[in-house]
């Protein structure tokens, strides 16, 4: 037997046991909604904030409803819920940016190579792998960018681990006297 997850609008502010629902929230909420959204949009950047923020001013609401005596004060209401809700958003914001004149360069990391250094070695080596036979790429890139041992190599390959021993050995030698390469270190 599996457990409902998820349950509808009518019965989530409401504990089970006390499943009450209230029509005339319905139709005030159906009635309304549009203006309240456009209330909620004023008070937020984003409109998908905007909608998550009248749905919890409603959902307030709604608990409230057998509270709420004069029901035709109601915009009031939901308007007040909208802008304390926010209110509480914007309290709870951790700011994690602050403004500056200038951009602070980061330290770099002690024994941390330049990035752009690190992007130019890349790209040499690449261009080195794909100057190799397609044997000899194919293993490489196996072996030692895909990180599978000799033995899972000569598998997917369809060759012994000898062969692939030896294809490797002399791909590495290439790839050491390889000019480009060479410059990099």
């Amino acid at each position: 037997m599996t457990t409902p997850v998820c349950t509808n609008a009518s019965t989530a502010a409401v504990p089970a046991t006390h499943s009450v629902v209230y029509p005339s929230f319905a139709s005030y909420m159906r009635a309304r909604q549009p203006v309240l959204l456009r209330a909620a949009r004023s008070l937020t950047a984003n409109p998908s904030d905007a909608e998550d923020l009248l749905q919890t001013a409603l959902t307030k609401t709604y608990v409230a409803w057998e509270r709420i005596e004069d029901h035709r004060a109601l915009d009031g209401y939901v308007r007040r819920a909208l802008l304390n809700t926010r209110t509480s958003q914007w309290r709870k914001r951790k700011v994690e940016e602050f403004a500056c004149d200038e951009l602070p360069e980061p330290d770099p990391a002690p024994g941390a190579a330049d990035p752009a250094e690190q992007q130019a070695l890349r790209d040499a080596m690449w261009r080195a792998i794909a100057k190799l036979p397609a044997r000899q790429r194919a293993m490489v890139v196996l072996r030692y960018y895909e990180d599978l041992s000799e033995s899972q190599t000569a598998e997917v390959l369809g060759v012994s681990v000898g062969t692939v021993k030896s294809a490797v050995s002399r791909a590495l030698g290439k790839l050491r006297e390889d000019p480009e390469l060479a410059l990099t270190r």
